[in-house]
């Protein structure tokens, strides 16, 4: 198995310790065709990208594709913000960004005071004191992921379930009806090895992440090559592997609505 692509790379522009220039110098080395510079969403008050750096971060990546050879696209690590399923990508943004992936991320601004409560509070203290999640906290949480799915052209959910309990293999549905990837991520683990088969078994398409929060970790997925090693998934069914890319809808729906590049 080869890593085609890397859609889950950080930079100094929200949590990461390298540029645009570094992360992708690491993926021409590594032989990779493509890599996303996904950086945290607006919403994360200590991590996030901030809306006024959007030109100067597009500016880069444009440079930089001038001079290297492995395509960077510019994406973003949107947060989930609530049961409704709001991202903090909003459309004015959409011009800016080639892909757009969405994750649960704990300490963000989140869009209601209920939103506090369950998704920071409910999962953090259900996780912390290693408590088995109730029904309705995993009811809610999958309907999140769900209306999210449904409502914003994401391409990628990153590590789901990871901080937060939900219905995997509903979430995972939704996404194979949507034309949504879900994230092997390879940093952390995300599902336990028995849910990740289950998930596979709804016939979702896979991408796999780094997650690479320096540049040296850019393309770096043995966490994933080890997690593949005991889940069985078809390689057919990870879409930036073996010399394949995969389809970003997030990419047709700019073009069928005239937005931007």
């Amino acid at each position: 198995m080869i890593l085609t692509a890397d859609y889950h790379t950080h930079t100094t522009y929200s949590h990461g310790k390298g540029t645009v220039s570094e992360n992708a110098a690491v993926a021409e080395e590594k032989g990779l065709k493509e890599i996303a510079i996904n950086d945290h969403g607006f919403s994360h008050p200590a991590f996030g990208i901030r809306p006024r750096m959007l030109s100067k971060m597009r500016a880069d990546i444009d440079a930089v594709n001038e001079c290297v050879r492995p395509k960077v696209i510019m994406g973003v690590e949107s947060n989930l913000l609530g049961e409704s399923g709001a991202i903090d990508v909003k459309p004015k943004y959409y011009e800016y960004f080639d892909t757009i992936s969405v994750g649960f991320h704990k300490f963000i601004k989140y869009e209601r005071i209920k939103d506090w409560f369950v998704f920071l509070g409910k999962n953090f203290l259900t996780q912390t004191f290693k408590k088995n999640p109730s029904d309705k906290l995993i009811q809610l949480n999958t309907k999140a992921y769900i209306r999210a799915i449904e409502k914003h052209p994401i391409d990628i959910i990153t590590h789901i379930n990871f901080g937060v309990f939900s219905d995997a293999v509903e979430v995972a549905k939704a996404a194979r009806d949507n034309g949504v990837y879900l994230e092997l991520n390879a940093k952390k683990t995300h599902l336990s090895d028995e849910e990740l088969f289950r998930v596979a078994q709804t016939g979702v398409r896979f991408v796999i992440g780094s997650d690479a929060h320096s540049p040296d970790r850019v393309g770096e997925i043995s966490l994933v090559e080890k997690l593949l090693d005991r889940v069985s998934i078809p390689h057919e069914q990870i879409d930036n592997i073996d010399g394949r890319l995969p389809v970003l809808r997030f990419q047709a729906y700019k073009r069928e609505h005239g937005i931007g590049r």
